[in-house]
């Protein structure tokens, strides 16, 4: 109700998932959008839920089934009331505790490989948080204790002990991030690796580094950071600042992929993360998958879908059907076309 362009829609879609076919602005995107802030309270295109809400409309909902559980988010201007089950959950982290796997794949992606590293630091925040809650509450009390010293540099007068009380809450937070992305790092990367190869077609080598930019001790880094951030009154070390380092064949991949590597290697990183989401739930993620088809050859297209889990259910977005004949996977998959936010079968 009242999400994005739609004052209201309801769809049930077979178990599958479903193809979504319609032109540009029809609302496609807006129900992967949807089905992402119903199982992460996460939008991939905005940090500010109230943006979700269709114009003119003081709040929105988002209800479904997924896992044959009822799940309901409800935004308005007294904050969100999340229910499961029909019982309310008290707060964010109660309601993910239990919450259901997401990967989100869209063009954007390439930004994985090609753009600074806060899209990276993204892609291994969201799968963390879904993995690990201490992760979610160790980098939610980070940010905020981040945000609280950034403003004391940025007072002017002296504020040190304040700033030292946040310190230890950033040298405390931060180190579980540092030691929580290391493993996701390490766990990656076989996964990625098989992924670029199998999707690629080709032995293409793919390396995945963790690259933490406080270095392995955080306290240390500050102490050493603590007169130069007294001058850019900014803090200039910690996990916010981290990086994933990713080579092709030992070389920089950002720096030397060609157009359908870089595509490629943006595929075989939400492939990892779907492959370890199912590896530590025992259950697939579903894959929302937007206008991603349109951009692939038939041979990424085909390997991407044989790669993915059979029992996964997969929302697809496109403008277009014409590279469904040489894709059968995808062929089997129900189809509703949307347009001006209105879907039919």
């Amino acid at each position: 109700m009242n999400f994005r362009c739609f004052e209201s829609l309801a769809i049930e879609v077979p178990a599958a998932g479903v193809v979504l076919v319609g032109d540009n602005a029809q609302g496609k995107t807006s129900i992967l959008e949807a089905l992402c802030v119903l199982l992460r309270l996460h939008s991939p295109r905005t940090r500010r839920l109230p943006t979700l809400t269709r114009s003119g409309s003081e709040g929105f909902g988002v209800a479904g089934d997924p896992w044959q559980q009822e799940r309901q988010v409800r935004h308005s201007r007294e904050g969100l009331l999340l229910k499961v089950d029909g019982e309310t959950r008290a707060s964010q982290g109660a309601y993910l505790d239990d919450g259901g796997l997401v990967v989100w794949m869209g063009n954007e992606d390439l930004d994985l490989i090609r753009g600074p590293g806060e899209g990276r630091r993204r892609y291994l925040d969201f799968l963390g948080s879904q993995l690990d809650p201490d992760y979610r509450r160790a980098w939610s009390r980070y940010r905020q204790a981040l945000r609280a010293k950034n403003l004391l540099l940025k007072d002017g007068r002296p504020r040190d002990a304040e700033i030292l009380a946040y310190e230890e809450i950033l040298v405390a937070t931060g180190t579980l991030l540092m030691e929580s992305r290391g493993r996701l790092v390490a766990a990656l990367a076989p996964l990625a690796a098989a992924a670029q190869s199998l999707v690629s077609g080709k032995d293409e080598i793919l390396t995945l580094h963790y690259l933490p930019a406080s270095g392995p001790d955080l306290r240390e880094a500050m102490l050493r950071a603590r007169d130069r951030e007294a001058r850019l009154r900014q803090a200039v070390v910690g996990p916010h600042r981290d990086d994933l380092g990713l080579r092709l064949h030992g070389m920089p991949a950002a720096d030397f992929a060609s157009e359908g590597q870089l595509r490629t290697l943006a595929l075989a990183l939400k492939l990892a993360q779907g492959k370890l989401l199912e590896q530590r739930a025992g259950i697939p993620p579903i894959y929302l998958m937007d206008d991603i088809f349109g951009e692939l050859d038939p041979g990424r297209r085909n390997a991407l879908m044989n790669h993915l889990p059979a029992t996964a259910q997969k929302w697809i977005t496109t403008t277009h059907l014409d590279w469904l004949h040489d894709t059968p996977a995808v062929a089997a998959i129900a189809r509703f076309r949307v347009i001006d936010g209105k879907v039919s079968r």
